[in-house]
């Protein structure tokens, strides 16, 4: 089985909308894309290159994400990077988009569709490389809803946008995770990897945590 790996910068009021970009979303009423940008250090980047350049995976992304990774992507050519660097691995791994209308170009090679949250669950219990997400803020609220979100790749920024789409909506699945690895950027993201670490289970004035499948 693979593991879908949720990869987010958020700020610290967990908005994750256009952190690059204008580019990035076309909701005219968001005023701060690229609000992420002055904050890429050396450590962020070497937390990118970790990410995207470490253990193989496929890209699962929603159609919004996708159409702006196909724009961008395939035209890319960083000759300094060791291996050809990002653009090279996006351009020939597999891409999942899943899009319910079904109304999308797949011509990026290695593009493949997926119409269903289900779709995404067949695809998620087979065996291949893990999934990894960017953005697609639509297709994380509902992997998360589903309890689908395996591990999660946060890249908390020290800025407060006030609102904007978020990482968490109301209807996520409850579930405890553990924090595995943690880095603080010298411009003060707070890098943290999660991964999926039981449900959480109560009653009045108690909380506790139980391992992820176990019987109550």
């Amino acid at each position: 089985m693979r593991k879908i790996i949720v990869g987010a910068r958020i700020s610290m009021d967990g908005v994750m909308q256009a952190p690059s970009g204008p580019a990035e979303d076309v909701d005219k009423g968001f005023k701060f894309g690229g609000w992420a940008r002055p904050f890429q250090d050396q450590d962020c980047g070497e937390e990118f290159d970790r990410l995207f350049l470490g253990e193989k995976y496929d890209l699962l992304l929603g159609r919004k994400t996708y159409e702006i990774f196909a724009r961008y992507w395939p035209h890319q050519v960083w000759e300094d990077a060791p291996n050809g660097g990002i653009p090279k691995v996006f351009n020939a791994i597999r891409k999942y988009v899943v899009s319910r209308s079904g109304e999308v170009d797949t011509s990026w090679q290695g593009s493949v569709l997926l119409r269903e949250i289900a779709d995404v669950q067949h695809l998620r219990n087979e065996d291949g490389p893990n999934l990894l997400t960017q953005g697609s803020t639509e297709l994380v609220h509902a992997l998360l809803a589903n309890d689908l979100v395996d591990e999660m790749n946060i890249f908390t920024v020290p800025v407060v946008l006030g609102g904007g789409k978020t990482l968490f909506a109301d209807g996520s699945a409850p579930g405890a995770y553990k924090l595995t690895r943690s880095r603080v950027s010298s411009t003060g993201v707070m890098i943290g990897h999660y991964e999926r670490d039981g449900e959480i289970t109560g009653r009045p004035g108690i909380e506790e945590r139980r391992p992820r499948g176990s019987a109550l």
